[in-house]
């Protein structure tokens, strides 16, 4: 093809727009940092970020290859939210996405009796001239901005995760909830109603995913004969997960909704469910005292927690006891709690399990987490951090140990009986972690060893032993978050897949999600996979198309709702320091660019930025190499992880950004 008498070089990829208005398309192919294409923005020609485009190379003289968009293949976001503006007898939206360039006009027909001056979302209806704005039609009035529910309510939307279910999902849910459970229900499923169970979550869940039970199997002996020598008890641990797909069937509006959901959101103040709150927080959560359908993980565990037998099918459970996780903490170490002693001997199992993966490679990826206290009106009053104890990890370890599992009965086997991903058989979904790549290994080596680290590289990548090592020896310095993650940056991202990789960061062969289907559509896909596989029914291979497509977007929505839950805890940050200009903090420099460096206040992990330019002791220079900021005539550095005196000069709501000056 020829373009102006020379050879067009076209390629296709996702764009990336700055927030300055500035293109980056990723090219396969393309390894190089800072190699991917860039595009001005009169060469964008209506791209948005995320759009798939196609793009014409510009011949190359010096510098970066620019390009510019000559076809936009698939849009990868129309509907925005924002403010309803108007100026010149025009009404637009000035959108609260910073990577949108541009404002959208609305017709007068298309206003929705929306009023100038409310928070509106807005979908792109026509944009055929790039010199011109695009038009908007509004499909919702959010409420006034700064109101807290208008605000989350916009976070939600924009990322697709409307707060309210279409009609027909909740007469579907009403009618199941109204129907219950049937005695035709029992049927087929082994009873654990009288074989101790409990839950433990946090103290303000509503939807109880799973439940643990336990009891002690004694090798059976005579009457009276005491015990041999070395005899030792087995435990029965059950995990038992909802039995959600039960009452979510294929070719329901509840599973369609489900489906393209792909997951319940958790934002600062609210959860907005993926399945209607009459099946999440009530006939399918796991509450105590009532009987409850669920799909279950049976082992018979020896006291080195090692399996000695697994059993996997459909339940009935009938929970004894609902603890928070501060209640079953102190149950585990107080013995005249409730269920001490079957909580202390589930806490020694799960700490050998936790040891056997950390044996096996996993790595320790822990971030300190903080939760916002909000008054009625949903402002930001304190924030507290959120405690991770035994009980915690004791979850965790059972739930990955039934996640492993399970991928392990699903995965298909080869003509020897041994499990093999390369085997093709049948079909199933996996949580898959791939290896960091070897670019972002090398720049966590250098960034490691700028801070005074030790680390080395073998076929390109640290040692999960030498990362498992560094984190406990910086445990409660300075440096622990910023180190934390920096690690968690260069790893790849956990997706999921019909195609086996193994799942690196857990160090184990088969993963997949089984534990949590209320919250999660994969949950739900993996139960009827079993349920296939303990029937003899197989999935044929003409249907991997349609389940790598479920896998993908299962994978797009969770990144999504992972989206607006950053956004929602940022927006209560940015709101939480506006009530404290002036005050100061202490805090530690989490980020450097040439413009200045963020800083973290310690307490509320609330991160904004110290612009070089309010630096005024010095004229300071960025060491993009070292990652650091060098002062010129008093040569003062500052660099990740210092500590350091910051007060607080400004925030922007609507940008959701806080600035800070040294002090």
């Amino acid at each position: 093809m020829k373009h102006k008498g020379r050879k067009v070089n076209k390629l296709q990829g996702i764009i990336s727009i700055s927030a300055k208005g500035t293109g980056y398309v990723a090219i396969e192919g393309v390894k190089e940092k800072g190699q991917d294409p860039e595009i001005d923005f009169k060469h964008l020609h209506t791209a948005l970020h995320g759009d798939m485009v196609e793009i014409i190379l510009h011949p190359k003289k010096y510098g970066r290859q620019t390009a510019e968009v000559s076809k936009i293949i698939s849009r990868g976001k129309t509907r925005f939210t924002g403010v309803l503006e108007t100026e010149n007898k025009l009404f637009f939206l000035k959108p609260d996405d910073t990577k949108m360039y541009t404002d959208i006009l609305i017709p007068k027909e298309y206003l929705n009796n929306a009023k100038v001056g409310q928070k509106i979302f807005v979908e792109i209806v026509s944009w055929k001239d790039a010199r011109k704005a695009p038009e908007g039609k509004i499909i919702k009035i959010l409420g006034r901005p700064g109101d807290n529910n208008a605000e989350m309510h916009a976070i939600a939307i924009e990322k697709g995760f409307d707060s309210e279910l279409p009609e027909k999902v909740e007469l579907e849910a009403r009618k199941i909830k109204q129907d219950g459970i049937k005695s035709a229900d029992y049927e087929g499923r082994r009873d654990m109603r009288k074989t101790l169970t409990f839950t433990i979550d946090p103290s303000d869940a509503k939807d109880f995913d799973d439940a643990i039970s336990f009891c002690v199997i004694r090798p059976p002996r005579p009457s009276g004969t005491p015990p041999s020598q070395g005899e030792t008890d087995l435990y029965e641990v059950g995990i038992h997960i909802a039995d959600v797909s039960h009452y979510v069937k294929p070719g329901s509006a509840l599973d369609a909704e489900a489906r393209e959901r792909g997951t319940s959101v958790y934002l600062v103040d609210r959860t907005i469910p993926m399945l209607p709150e009459v099946l999440s927080n009530d006939l399918c959560s796991l509450v105590p005292h009532k009987d409850r359908l669920t799909m279950s993980a049976i082992f018979v565990i020896d006291k080195n927690a090692k399996v000695k037998s697994e059993w996997f099918g459909p339940t009935v459970i009938h929970s004894q006891k609902r603890f928070t996780y501060e209640e079953a903490e102190e149950s585990i170490k107080k013995a005249t709690s409730p269920l001490h002693k079957e909580l202390a001997i589930l806490n020694n199992l799960a700490k050998k399990l936790t040891k056997e993966r950390f044996a096996q490679g996993a790595i320790s990826l822990e971030q300190e987490e903080v939760k916002f206290v909000l008054d009625k009106d949903g402002a930001p009053i304190k924030v507290i951090k959120k405690e991770r104890g035994d009980s915690n990890k004791l979850i965790e370890e059972f739930m990955l140990l039934a996640n492993k599992k399970v991928a392990e009965v699903l995965s298909p086997k080869n003509s020897k009986g041994i499990k093999s991903a390369a085997d093709n058989e049948g079909v199933s979904i996996y949580r898959v972690h791939d290896e960091p790549s070897k670019e972002k290994m090398a720049d966590l080596a250098f960034f490691l060893r700028g801070l005074g680290h030790k680390v080395s590289l073998r076929d390109g990548i640290i040692p999960s032993h030498e990362i498992n090592n560094l984190l406990n020896s910086i445990e409660g310095k300075n440096e622990e978050d910023t180190v934390n993650r920096a690690v968690i940056r260069s790893m790849a991202k956990a997706i999921y897949s019909t195609k086996n990789i193994g799942h690196y960061g857990l160090a184990f062969k088969y993963y997949t999600h089984f534990t949590s289907p209320i919250r999660r559509y994969p949950d739900i896909m993996i139960h009827r996979l079993l349920s296939n596989y303990l029937a003899k029914k197989k999935i044929g291979k003409e249907r991997l198309v349609e389940y790598e497509k479920m896998a993908l977007v299962a994978s797009e929505q969770e990144k999504r709702a992972s989206d607006a839950e950053r956004a929602s805890i940022k927006y209560k940050q940015v709101e939480y320091m506006g009530h404290r200009l002036g005050k100061i903090f202490d805090g530690v420099i989490s980020g450097m660019t040439e413009w200045g460096m963020y800083v973290e206040e310690i307490e509320t992990k609330c991160e904004g930025l110290v612009r070089m330019r309010d630096m005024e002791d010095d004229f300071y220079v960025f060491n993009e190499k070292k990652l650091e900021l060098v002062g010129q005539k008093k040569k003062k550095v500052y660099r990740l992880g210092h500590r350091i005196k910051i007060k607080v000069r400004g925030v922007d709501l609507e940008r959701k950004t806080i600035d800070y000056v040294l002090v």
